[in-house]
């Protein structure tokens, strides 16, 4: 019997001692918005980007070509693009000459950003973290990151 209240006090030890108590600070979505912004515009003045735009919503982009403005794509779009995603170092993590997806299936950035151009338009959205993969990241992507995607708009059908 002694034993059974010895290595039951001794489990009870062991796990007191794994529990850990979480001292991570809640995400403060508002706060990482302020620094990625400040990121973002010392990367624009360090690149020379002078036309560099911010929308209500809170993306940053620049327009390298309009595109057709009679073609008006819409946020469910089917779109082809071509494109090359960086962070702000200039290292490359991703890119396609030939992509095709619905454009209310992937980031949000890409869902706000893209319909800025039209059909043949070129475009460099600096995303703050928030509308790219958040505080989680991805794969080889760190959480909080500002993302860089220059995108050409290849084509789109609206649905």
């Amino acid at each position: 019997m002694k034993k059974v209240f010895l290595l039951g006090g001794l489990f009870l030890l062991v796990l007191a001692a794994c529990s850990k108590k979480d001292d991570t600070p809640p995400y403060d979505a508002k706060a990482q918005y302020s620094i990625d912004s400040a990121k973002i515009v010392a990367y624009a003045a360090a690149n020379n980007i002078t036309d560099l735009k911010h929308d209500s919503l809170g993306i940053f982009y620049q327009i390298i070509k309009r595109g057709t403005a009679t073609d008006v794509i819409n946020a469910a779009a089917y779109v082809n693009v071509a494109y090359v995603g960086t962070f702000l170092d200039k290292t490359v993590f991703d890119s396609s000459y030939n992509a095709s997806f619905d454009l209310n299936r992937v980031i949000t950035g890409w869902t706000i950003g893209i319909p800025k151009i039209g059909r043949g338009g070129e475009i460099n959205l600096l995303l703050p973290s928030f509308f790219a993969y958040g505080p989680q990241g991805r794969s080889q992507i760190p959480g909080n990151t500002v993302l860089v995607f220059n995108v050409k708009l290849k084509d789109f059908q609206n649905k």
